[in-house]
């Protein structure tokens, strides 16, 4: 239902923009990723969960574009497909939504050993530490399934989920409380919708790049190129936080073993106030970390990713790499 919903947003925007052309919304599929619902996301292992077959009708020419949650994507893509907009993004930070009979609640009111479900590793590290007398355990499904788990059982006395989603499905109400990035640094890309296209197919890449904001593009692409310099996926806690001001780009990144208790985090910047010039030619396709942006500056986009790959080497300076691998062979082990 969310990426129906997700998807038919997108349309929309496209129908304003393109008011003489038809778009149908071909097939809703369903993916590996939610067909495999009784093992932790982590465990699967497959980088392109929620994506292979949905590229697989892209690549055989039965659908011309795939919207999805950003957050969803590998930050390397296969060969011939590129991500041709990011939409402008949605509240990226997580929320918790509380059983009803701990409504009113925060999570540092939540009784000792309540259980929090989340099926993200990167949630759990972060608030395992900050929340010691609580415990989390692994709750899969999509929203209207956890939601479900969460209101019929006692088994959670509240699971975590993205604002966004909850926001775009018309359930904002539901959220009990808002993590702050000090509570819980977010998922790279969290709350962007991406629409993936064809990389050799400049009509659709034209009319598609139309839907890019150029601030959610920025943010994006560091925080990608943080995750693909780390080798960071699902089975690993990476967290990031991005915040653009005044032509500047904060990336705050960090890394996190499983229980929390071993972290490292730093935070750079950096300017990504350039003009747009008018790059004619095979500059054009330049793909930064998966995403063609040709109406977004490209040293902005140079910089954005330069800012993200920087900050993953400062942390593996100091350490990162120890850090993943032990979380990487816990999780294999779990």
């Amino acid at each position: 239902q969310l990426a129906r919903i997700q998807t038919d947003s997108v349309v929309e925007m496209l129908r304003e923009l393109y008011p003489n052309l038809r778009f149908e919304i071909a097939v809703a599929m369903s993916t590996t990723g939610d067909k495999i619902l009784d093992t932790a996301l982590s465990k699967i292992g497959e980088k392109s969960l929620f994506t292979k077959e949905l590229e697989n009708a892209l690549e055989r020419n039965e659908v011309d574009l795939v919207v999805h949650s950003l957050k969803d994507l590998p930050t390397s893509l296969p060969p011939g497909f590129t991500i041709g907009a990011v939409c402008k993004r949605e509240n990226p930070l997580d929320a918790v939504v509380f059983h009803p009979k701990n409504c009113g609640k925060t999570l540092s009111l939540l009784p000792e050993k309540s259980v929090i479900g989340t099926s993200s590793l990167r949630r759990a590290a972060q608030l395992k530490k900050k929340f010691p007398q609580l415990e989390f355990r692994d709750i899969r499904g999509n929203l209207n399934t956890r939601l479900k788990k969460l209101d019929e059982k006692e088994d959670f006395s509240a699971i975590i989920l993205a604002a966004a989603g909850l926001k775009r499905m018309g359930w904002e109400n539901r959220i009990g409380q808002l993590l702050s990035p000090e509570d819980c640094l977010y998922a790279v890309g969290q709350g962007a919708l991406a629409v993936e296209v064809r990389a050799k197919d400049q009509e659709i890449l034209n009319m598609v790049s139309a839907l890019h904001d150029a601030d959610t593009v920025l943010c994006c692409i560091a925080e990608r190129a943080f995750m693909k310099r780390l080798e960071g996926g699902c089975s690993v806690p990476v967290a990031v936080n991005t915040v653009l001001k005044d032509g500047q780009l904060y990336l705050t990144g960090a890394v996190y073993s499983l229980d929390g208790s071993d972290s490292l985090k730093e935070t750079m910047q950096t300017n990504v106030n350039y003009p747009q010039q008018n790059e004619d030619g095979p500059n054009d396709d330049v793909q930064h970390v998966g995403i063609t942006a040709k109406n977004v500056p490209g040293q902005a986009q140079e910089a954005a990713e330069k800012l993200g790959v920087e900050l993953a080497s400062l942390l593996l300076s100091k350490g990162a790499k120890h850090i993943l691998s032990v979380a990487r062979q816990l999780n294999d082990a779990r």
